[in-house]
């Protein structure tokens, strides 16, 4: 097959070790799906695999390609898929194993990836599959939230923060939350009340939420404790072996490692094309300049505001 490019490293370690280099186009086997990418978007989780921070679940198997989330056209389906035909425009996101969205053609599992929602573009789609299902996952599933409830979501400007205001609206569910200094008024557009800081005293807000969302994994505990309704839920969506074993324990915190589904993938398409779920786009970068732009990312958390988007042209 036609040789292809892509963003990819040979051994895990900092951003130095990416390199934008050719590739055989894949294969798509059973149950999955060759897709032409059009758009790619960066998530945190792309380079704390690539550091090396997840090896139990991805291996040693190099190169590695970089990348989950993407949006594009499928070239060719595997044997067993149904669902989807070479022609379709659609998103999702490659699994933890393979990866490599950043590139020009990349293979997915039919089960991680969905139509493109009627009136939403490739860039917009893009920007949505790990946040949006993560924040779908947090609330609906381990959150258990329900209209005329209320969430607070820790870090609400971040992707998953700000997928999770909308989908908590979308359910009905009233939402308060933290953000960065000189943020309160864009957390406030986007519907948050209470809107605090970092670092805030919980005494007001004592015993007024239904669920407290930790999208940032950095709200001490008595913290989010002191939020809690007494039936309250605590979701951190950072796991780490000591929040593991700390959700095992009684009471309400609970740790999400959110894995994409057809199912809740195709529930926030239905959101994106009713135009109720959409996230900001800060950069949009060709492949060419796909390394520089994350790298920037990594390193200086900028731009601020927004996905950073990979375009194939």
């Amino acid at each position: 097959m036609a040789m292809l490019k892509r963003i990819q490293y040979h051994r895990y370690g900092g951003p130095e070790v990416m390199r934008l280099e050719e590739f055989e186009a894949p294969r798509p086997g059973r149950g999955e799906v060759l897709v032409r990418v059009r758009a790619a978007a960066a998530n945190p989780m792309d380079w704390k695999i690539r550091r090396g921070d997840m090896k139990l679940m991805t291996g040693r198997r190099f190169p590695r390609g970089l990348g989950h989330d993407f949006a594009g056209v499928v070239e060719a389906v595997g044997e067993g898929v149904t669902r989807l035909r070479p022609g379709d425009d659609v998103f999702g996101a490659a699994g933890i194993r393979s990866a490599g969205a950043f590139a020009e053609m990349v293979v997915a599992d039919e089960a991680g990836v969905a139509p493109l929602p009627d009136g939403v573009t490739y860039e917009e789609a893009a920007a949505l599959p790990i946040v949006a299902v993560t924040a779908l996952q947090a609330l609906k599933g381990k959150g258990r939230l329900q209209a005329g409830q209320a969430v607070f979501v820790h870090a609400c400007l971040g992707g998953v923060g700000r997928a999770a205001t909308q989908i908590a609206s979308i359910l009905g569910a009233s939402v308060g939350g933290s953000c960065r200094a000189g943020a309160g008024d864009e957390a406030a557009g986007l519907g948050v009340a209470p809107v605090v800081g970092f670092e805030f005293d919980p005494a007001p807000l004592r015993g007024r939420f239904d669920v407290v969302l930790d999208t940032a994994g950095t709200l001490p505990a008595k913290v989010a404790r002191a939020l809690l309704k007494p039936s309250g839920r605590i979701v951190d969506i950072n796991p780490s072996p000591a929040k593991l074993v700390r959700s095992t324990l009684p009471g309400p915190y609970g740790v999400l490692i959110a894995k994409v589904s057809r199912v809740d993938l195709e529930e926030v398409a239905r959101a994106a094309g009713r135009g109720e779920l959409r996230l900001p786009i800060a950069r949009r970068v060709p492949l060419a300049d796909g390394i520089e732009a994350l790298t920037e990312l990594e390193i200086e958390r900028s731009p601020r505001g927004g996905k950073v988007l990979i375009t194939m042209e």
